[in-house]
């Protein structure tokens, strides 16, 4: 019988906060194709939900904050 070969997605390098999602972050990112801005929200928010860290929350807020820049200015 043989291993089950590890994929890049059952990786997490520096850390296990994405482990126990049913849904990893880079899956659902992909899956509806919100891109780096919000793809990094989903990330940010998914890890305070584990690691309590309020700076993962303020670096969602960052990159909220940037997208609304862009839209403001009409780049998006």
């Amino acid at each position: 019988m043989s291993a089950k070969q590890e994929t890049a997605i059952d990786k997490q390098v520096g850390g296990d906060h994405y482990k126990n999602c049913k849904i990893q972050p880079v899956e659902y990112i992909e899956s509806n194709g919100l891109g780096f801005l919000m793809g990094n929200v989903v990330k940010y928010v998914t890890r305070y939900a584990v690691k309590k860290n309020v700076q993962d929350l303020e670096k969602a807020q960052h990159y909220i904050e940037l997208q609304l820049q862009l839209n403001e200015e009409g780049k998006l």
